[in-house]
């Protein structure tokens, strides 16, 4: 079943408000930056920049996946949302590098810390801002199967760990006098940074290229057509492929030859029924075959 209107809304205001609030966390950031003079806290702050771009990527998606189906797109508009995590992915191994680029410019010239505590303060409010917002993105992206939302959600996240690890530099480096591990924590928060970003770039190309449904999902298909396909014989050729909200579920059900097109018909209409029911955003497609079709292996046996 595609989303509802409500659905949708809901979507576009949340992917809206991230951008209101990826501008904030820039901003707050960039204060606590300039406070300090910390690079790791300049390159927190630069990070916040994708914060933005992605939101608003994120939005563009959103609002384009969830046009109805077209002439030209006569199964929807779903894909437009993994290419927006893909360009999210890409500009999180940007943000990475533009760190290690400012870590490496500090290693060989490190720098005094100006007013860290007040520093940290600023920025660890930065931090608890994006936390929450990561963490109710990843939550909606996940009930809405929305790429869009769980990769921003999933960016932010990966924001979070890097202004943990700067605060944590910062701290000792405060407390020891060495200036170094401003920039080498920053260097390795940047690592998992782009270990995230590579991940997301990877998964959303696997759902580009028509990735199945999972294996929980596919059990549930096959248990439906068991129970529900009475009168037929068995299915065979069962695949799905994945697009956003949306599962699309195609199989090959055969019946007996002599068998009535309206008494066929009849048995697919409640299968499409009964899976559609058990898998939400399922679209299933069946196609009717007479007995020799049948398969020795690999079918669902009724």
């Amino acid at each position: 079943m595609p989303p509802t209107l409500q659905q949708k809304n809901w979507h576009l205001l949340v992917a809206a408000t991230s951008i209101g609030v990826a501008f904030a966390v820039m901003g707050i950031k960039y204060v606590a930056y300039l406070m300090t003079g910390s690079v790791a806290l300049f390159s927190d702050a630069m990070e916040s920049i994708v914060n933005v771009l992605t939101a608003i990527a994120a939005l563009i998606a959103i609002r384009v996946g969830s046009h109805p189906p077209d002439r030209r797109h006569p199964f929807g508009h779903h894909k437009a949302e993994y290419f927006s995590a893909v360009l999210e992915g890409a500009l999180i191994i940007v943000a990475a590098l533009v760190i290690f680029h400012e870590a490496y410019g500090a290693l060989l010239e490190p720098r005094a810390l100006t007013e860290p505590a007040a520093g940290l303060l600023v920025n660890g409010v930065a931090t608890a801002i994006n936390a929450g917002w990561a963490w109710l993105l990843i939550d909606r992206g996940r009930a809405w199967k929305s790429p869009a939302l769980s990769g921003d959600g999933r960016h932010l996240l990966s924001d979070v760990l890097t202004s943990v690890g700067v605060l944590a530099g910062l701290v000792l480096a405060t407390l020891t006098g060495w200036s170094i591990l401003d920039p080498l924590l920053a260097g390795v928060v940047a690592l998992n940074i782009l270990r995230l970003g590579y991940d997301l770039v990877m998964r959303s190309m696997s759902k580009l290229m028509d990735e199945a449904a999972s294996p929980e999902i596919e059990a549930r298909i096959r248990a439906a057509i068991k129970a529900n396909a009475e009168g037929a014989l068995q299915a065979h050729d069962v695949r799905t492929r994945t697009a956003g909200p949306a599962i699309f579920i195609e199989f090959h059900l055969v019946v007996p030859g002599a068998m009535t097109v309206a008494a066929a018909h009849a048995i697919c209409d409640r299968l499409e029924a009964a899976i559609e029911a058990d898998i939400k955003g399922a679209q299933v497609v069946i196609h009717v075959e007479p007995e020799h079709k049948a398969k020795p292996k690999g079918a669902v046996e009724v």
